[in-house]
């Protein structure tokens, strides 16, 4: 069973920076989707953004140019790395996966994300 778990939330002050991790078990095959997805009090989740194991990644328009999402494959880790921190930033950050739709169907386009960390929580203060 894959299993995920975040690590590196925190407290930073507005314009800091922060990176989290995400260990993931061992997957079932060489090709997956991997996303950070995020989710404040009141709010929707959201997708922050998602890399593949090609190293393909995209990005929500809120944190373009602030983000970089990476993962490395034989340390089976995923980081977000997070700069420019804004209070608008602070929420419950997940990592998912959906280890089986690109080997299926060769894109991450429709990737169900249904596999979560925990979770871990980013403050960020003005």
């Amino acid at each position: 069973q894959v299993q995920l778990a975040e690590s590196g939330g925190g407290s930073v002050q507005s314009g800091g920076s922060l990176r989290l991790s995400c260990r993931f078990s061992r997957l079932p095959y060489s090709s997956y989707c991997l996303a950070w997805f995020r989710q404040a009090p009141g709010k929707e989740r959201e997708e922050v953004a998602r890399i593949d194991s090609y190293d393909e990644s995209s990005y929500v328009r809120s944190v373009k140019g602030r983000f970089t999402i990476s993962q490395d494959n034989v340390e089976r880790t995923m980081y977000l790395q997070m700069n420019s921190l804004t209070p608008e930033d602070s929420a419950m950050y997940f990592c998912a996966a959906d280890p089986q739709v690109l080997m299926m169907s060769g894109s991450c386009e429709f990737a169900r994300f249904n596999i979560r960390g925990p979770g871990a929580q980013v403050t960020v203060s003005s």
